[in-house]
């Protein structure tokens, strides 16, 4: 037998970077006294009506596949949802369900990038969409966020300038996780222009549109306002955040209906399908869920406003509110390397956070702390983090 052969997969595969996020919260497996703010979800369970829904779906027998680009009713229920939320009219042939948001992303990613791409991305940024173009062997040029005492900001000018006739797509998550900057209606209104011209794609990671703390807007600004059917313009998007669903693994896109119709095959040939009970419980997330996103955006609210407070009221800590998302991305003075900072937190102060070197080497020397979490338990956490530094 020839042993002579590596058995590692392919080099883009080897070479893709390990999640900081789950080595922080690897270090505290089997420590039951740990709170753990370190991923994006919240500290409450999925609403009774959403899992009732899939409940009667499994004793109604639904346990075959569907439609590659989802069940009918779901499809319909989502492009009157987005039709009511952007202002512009949408139909079926511009939406496909499938399993999660971040499979949403690989899709799009798999149906747009070749070996070689050019990719743009605005970072800090959850690390899935930085890697997700290095599976497929594309080029990942990042774009970095400022930062100062009012939060983050975008130089639209550094943005645009990247965007050169060679790149084929840049990717854009806004709401942001960590950050949760926010663009603006203006400068999506400068970048579709410009990328309509050089013909480049944009994909948008909209998992946290609805959460924003403007009182006066239903949802962030969005490229689906904007753009037209001929736009080179997808939108990934999921049921984990708006609607409290993050281990039911279920997503959408939206796309012009040329990319969706061919969309079908690259899902056939991932997952197939999203599971008919999952998605039974997404229709009715989605046609009785706006009380939940209300009441969740207010419960937030409260919440990133009493983490950031208490951060702020420690020395060396800057942690301007973010407009959106539910995360506090803070930097601590003369911090250096957030990952060891992080795993001292979790062995030293039973508290687990997530490394800012997480998010790229723009976020080293902050550090995210989720807060979609009830106030007495970030009250806890703010005390194990202050004695933590007064150490």
């Amino acid at each position: 037998m020839n042993t002579s052969f590596s058995l590692a997969p392919r080099e883009a595969v080897t070479q893709l970077r390990l999640s900081k996020i789950r080595e922080v919260a690897n270090a505290g497996l089997g420590r039951s006294n740990v709170l753990p703010f370190w991923f994006g979800e919240p500290d409450e369970v999925t609403p009774s009506f959403i899992r009732d829904a899939a409940s009667a779906s499994l004793a109604a027998g639904e346990t075959f596949y569907s439609h590659n680009l989802g069940l009918p009713e779901l499809r319909v229920t989502l492009a009157e949802y987005l039709t009511g939320l952007h202002g512009r009219t949408f139909k079926t042939d511009s939406v496909a369900v499938v399993s999660s948001g971040v499979n949403a992303l690989m899709l799009a990613a798999q149906a747009i990038i070749s070996p070689g791409n050019m990719i743009v991305c605005v970072t800090p940024l959850w690390p899935n969409l930085v890697e997700i173009p290095k599976i497929l062997s594309a080029k990942v040029q990042c774009v970095p966020l400022s930062f100062d005492a009012s939060g983050w900001k975008l130089d639209l000018s550094a943005l645009l300038d990247a965007l050169t006739p060679d790149v084929k797509l840049v990717m854009i998550n806004s709401p942001n996780n960590p950050t949760g900057w926010t663009l603006s209606r203006d400068d999506q209104v400068a970048i579709l222009a410009h990328c309509r011209k050089l013909g480049i794609w944009i994909l948008c990671d909209d998992a946290y549109e609805r959460l924003v703390f403007d009182p006066d807007i239903k949802s962030a600004p969005s490229f689906l306002s904007l753009a037209t059917d001929e736009d080179r313009v997808v939108l990934a998007n999921t049921f984990s955040k708006s609607w409290l669903m993050t281990g039911w693994r279920l997503g959408w896109l939206v796309a012009p209906p040329a990319f969706i119709e061919a969309l079908g095959k690259l899902i056939e040939y991932n997952t197939s399908c999203a599971p008919v009970f999952i998605q039974r419980a997404g229709i009715v997330a989605v046609r009785e869920g706006e009380t939940v996103i209300a009441r969740t955006r207010i419960r937030y609210l409260a919440a990133r406003d009493r983490l950031c407070a208490g951060l702020n009221d420690l020395p060396g800590v800057l942690a301007p509110p973010a407009p959106g998302a539910m995360y506090a991305f803070f930097k601590i003075e003369g911090l250096r390397d957030s990952l060891t900072l992080c795993k001292q937190l979790v062995t030293e102060a039973d508290l687990g956070l997530a490394p800012g070197a997480a998010f790229g080497e723009e976020g080293e020397g902050f550090v995210r702390w989720c807060f979609a979490s009830e106030l007495p338990r970030l009250d806890d956490g703010l005390a194990r983090f202050a004695t933590f530094m007064r150490k």
